[in-house]
C-alpha cells in the first residue's frame, strides 16, 4: 500500500529516490512523485499519475538536489492524478509530505482548523501538511513543534506514515508512523527513510526502526528520536545481510509475514493488470468457451482446492453456470460423470502440481477446453492448458501459502463478473467488484496493521494445546478449511475445520476443555446458527474465539473484520487465521517458512 523513500545528505538524490521507488513498485501504485531541494535555495516537485516511468520522463537535467522524499501512491481519497499524488505541500510551498495510511479524522480536522484554507487535492494528506503550516505560522511554532502537535490531534484509529520536508530546513527529514511501517536506513555519510529494507539495499544494509508515536529527526549525520511528549529515545541498529534470499525478505524475519502483508498490494495489482475502468477485461474467446459450457468443473490441490471452493459460490451466484470443485489427486484417478460440455479451470501457485496435471493431460486428449489461473507463467500448467490468467502475487517463497490464496479467489471474482457481464446476468452487471476490491486491499490493510494482537491472542489460546478448530457455515466453512491447514501445517496443531451444522453430529464428541473452537461469522444468513454452535462447545468447555464481520459484530467478538460484498468476506476473513498460524509456529521456535515433510511445489504424486 503506497511506498516511501526519502534521503538527506546525497548528491545523487534524485537517482536514489527513483531507484528506491521501484523497489517498492510491487505494492501496488497509480501515480509517483518526488519533492527535492539542493540547499542553494532551489527545489522541485515533479509528479506524475501511472507508472514511475512517467516520472522518470517528466524529469528534466536540472531536478537535482542532495535532500528529496518519493512517493508511490495508491489512490484513497480522490482519483489518481497529479494533483493528487503525492508530495503534498502547503499553500505558500514551505513544506512538502508523503503519507502511506488513512487518517481517520481527516474531515474533522479541516473543518475544524482548516475552514479558511483553499486546499487543491482531495487527499486526506494534504489536511496533515496544511495543519502543520497553519500552525507554524499562526502560533509561530517551530516545525517539530508544530508537528507534534499535529500528530496529537489525529485519531488514534488512524495509520500512517509521514515524512515532512521544510524548505526553510532543507537537510532535515520530520518523520513518523503509526501502523504504517517506516524504516530509517543509515548510510556512509547520508542517511535515508524507506517503507521497506528493500528499498534501501542498495545504498545501505543498516537500519533502524521506527516505533508508532514516535517523532524522528533525520539529518545527513544524525537521527534523533523522540516520543510526542519530547523524551528522547535510543534505538539500536540491525543489519540486512545483502545475499539474495534476505533481500527478497528485507528486514522481515520470516518470508511468509512479508508474503501476509503484500496482500493489499496483490488486490491493487489485479485491478490494475484486469480492469479497464469499471470492467474487467479478459479474453472474449475464453469467455465464450466458458458461455458455451455446460458445467464447470474447477480442480486443485491444498489451498488451490480450498480458494476453488470460494470460486464455485462466485461462479454459481454470477453467472447462473453450475460449478463443483474437485481435489486433483481424487480426480485423476475417480473422474466424476462429467456434463455433455465441461469446462476446466485449474488452480496452482506454482503451475507445476503434478496431481493436476495429470487431470489437465487427460483433459486435453478429450479436447476439452481448459483454463489454468497460476501464479507462474510459463510454468506446465500454463503452457498445456487451453488459457491462462496470472495471480500477479510475485515470488511466494515461503511453504504455506498466503497471497497466492487470495489472488486466486480474487481472479476468480473478476473472471465471474466478466464471464456474468458476457452472460448479461443481472447478479454480475450490479456487482461493482472493483470497488470493492478496493475496500478489500483497504481493510487488508487495516487487518494486518493489527499484528500485536493477533500475536497475542495466538499465544494466549494456540500455544499450547495439540487441538484446535475452526467452525463456520456457507463460505465461512470453505474459508475455515483452510485456515484449518494454514495451523496445521506451519505449527503443527491438529487443527480442522467443520461446517458447524455438523458438530452435533459427531464432531462435539472431540471437544474438551481448554480446546480451542475459533468460529468464523460473516454472513447474515447463518451468523446467529454459527453463534449458537459456538455456544454448544462453550458448554463443554471450548475455548471459543470469533472472527466476525462488523455489521455482525457483538461486544465480546474477538476479531472484528471490515465490511465487504458477502462473497468477497473470505479475502478478509483468512488473514486472521494467517496471522493465528504465524504466531502460533513462531511462539513454538518452528521454520515458519519450511514446515517438516512439505515442499512449495509438489511436483510429485
Amino acid at each position: 500500500m503506497c511506498g516511501i523513500v526519502g534521503v538527506t545528505g546525497n548528491k545523487n538524490s534524485v537517482s536514489i529516490l527513483i531507484n528506491g521507488l521501484k523497489k517498492l513498485e510491487y505494492r501496488g501504485y497509480d501515480s509517483a512523485g518526488i519533492y527535492v531541494n539542493d540547499q542553494q535555495g532551489h527545489d522541485y516537485l515533479v509528479k506524475r499519475p501511472g507508472r514511475i516511468s512517467n516520472l522518470e520522463e517528466a524529469l528534466t537535467p536540472e531536478v537535482q538536489g542532495t535532500a528529496g522524499i518519493g512517493h508511490t501512491r495508491w489512490a484513497t481519497h480522490g482519483e489518481p492524478n497529479e494533483v493528487n499524488a503525492h508530495p503534498q505541500y502547503s499553500n505558500d510551498n514551505r513544506f512538502y509530505l508523503v503519507h502511506n495510511g488513512v487518517i481517520e479524522n481527516h474531515q474533522q480536522l479541516r473543518d475544524h482548523y482548516l475552514e479558511d484554507v483553499q486546499f487543491k487535492s482531495q487527499t486526506d494528506t494534504e489536511v496533515i501538511v496544511q495543519l502543520v503550516d497553519k500552525f507554524v505560522t499562526k502560533y509561530n511554532l517551530d516545525t517539530k513543534s508544530a508537528l507534534l502537535k499535529t500528530l496529537r490531534l489525529i485519531s488514534p484509529d488512524s495509520s500512517y506514515a509521514f515524512v515532512l520536508m521544510d524548505r526553510e530546513q532543507p537537510d532535515t527529514l520530520f518523520v513518523a508512523k503509526n501502523k504504517s511501517p517506516l524504516l530509517v536506513g543509515l548510510a556512509d555519510g547520508y542517511n535515508m527513510v524507506g517503507s521497506d529494507a528493500t528499498s534501501m539495499l542498495k545504498q545501505t544494509n543498516r537500519f533502524m526502526e521506527i516505533d508508532d508515536h514516535e517523532l524522528v529527526i533525520v539529518k545527513p549525520d544524525a537521527v534523533k528520536i523522540e516520543d510526542l511528549d519530547g523524551n528522547e529515545k535510543t534505538r539500536d541498529t540491525f543489519t540486512v545481510d545483502m545475499d539474495p534470499s534476505a533481500a527478497d525478505k528485507g528486514a522481515y524475519p520470516f518470508y511468509m509475514l512479508k508474503e501476509v502483508d503484500e496482500q493489499p498490494a496483490v488486490m491493487r495489482k489485479l485491478v490494475q493488470k484486469y480492469f479497464k475502468d469499471d470492467q474487467p477485461q479478459l479474453d472474449e474467446k475464453l469467455l465464450q468457451d466458458m458461455a458455451d459450457a455446460d458445467h464447470i468443473y474447477i480442480v486443485g490441490a491444498g489451498t488451490s482446492y480450498h480458494a476453488g471452493l470460494i470460486g464455485a459460490r462466485m461462479f454459481e451466484r454470477l453467472t447462473k453456470t453450475p460449478t463443483t470443485v474437485h481435489i486433483s489427486s481424487e480426480f485423476a484417478y475417480e473422474q466424476p460423470l462429467l456434463s455433455n460440455k465441461p469446462f476446466f479451470i485449474f488452480l496452482s501457485q506454482s503451475g507445476e502440481t503434478a496431481d493436476s496435471r495429470e487431470v489437465l493431460v487427460h483433459v486435453n486428449e478429450h479436447h476439452w477446453p481448459s483454463l489454468t489461473i497460476t501464479n507462474v507463467d510459463k510454468s506446465t500448467l500454463s503452457r498445456e492448458a487451453t488459457y491462462t490468467l496470472l495471480l500477479y502475487a510475485g515470488p511466494e517463497i515461503a511453504v504455506a501459502s498466503t497471497k497466492a490464496y487470495t489472488a486466486q479467489i480474487a481472479v476468480e471474482a473478476i473472471l465471474a463478473k466478466a464471464l456474468g457481464e458476457f452472460k448479461q446476468i443481472p447478479e454480475a452487471q450490479d456487482f461493482a467488484l472493483k470497488q470493492q476490491l478496493g475496500i478489500v486491499a483497504n481493510g487488508m490493510q487495516a487487518i494486518t496493521d493489527s499484528k500485536d494482537k493477533i500475536e497475542s491472542l495466538a499465544a494466549h489460546y494456540l500455544s499450547k494445546p495439540r487441538n484446535a478448530f475452526y467452525i463456520g457455515r456457507g463460505i465461512d466453512w470453505s474459508v475455515s478449511l483452510e485456515a484449518a491447514l494454514k495451523l496445521k501445517e506451519i505449527s503443527y496443531v491438529q487443527a480442522e475445520g467443520f461446517a458447524s451444522g455438523e458438530l452435533k453430529h459427531g464432531t462435539i464428541a472431540l471437544i474438551e476443555k481448554n480446546t480451542p473452537v475459533i468460529g468464523i461469522v460473516t454472513q447474515d444468513r447463518t451468523a446467529g446458527l454459527t453463534r449458537s454452535n459456538l455456544e454448544e462447545t462453550e458448554a463443554r468447555g471450548a475455548n471459543t474465539l470469533t472472527i466476525a464481520a462488523r455489521h455482525l459484530a457483538k461486544e465480546d467478538d474477538t476479531i472484528v473484520i471490515p465490511d465487504v460484498d458477502p462473497l468477497l468476506t473470505p479475502l478478509l476473513s483468512v488473514l486472521p487465521a494467517q496471522l493465528l498460524a504465524y504466531y502460533t509456529s513462531l511462539g513454538k521456535g518452528l521454520d515458519v517458512d519450511k514446515p517438516r515433510n512439505l515442499a512449495k511445489s509438489v511436483t510429485v504424486q
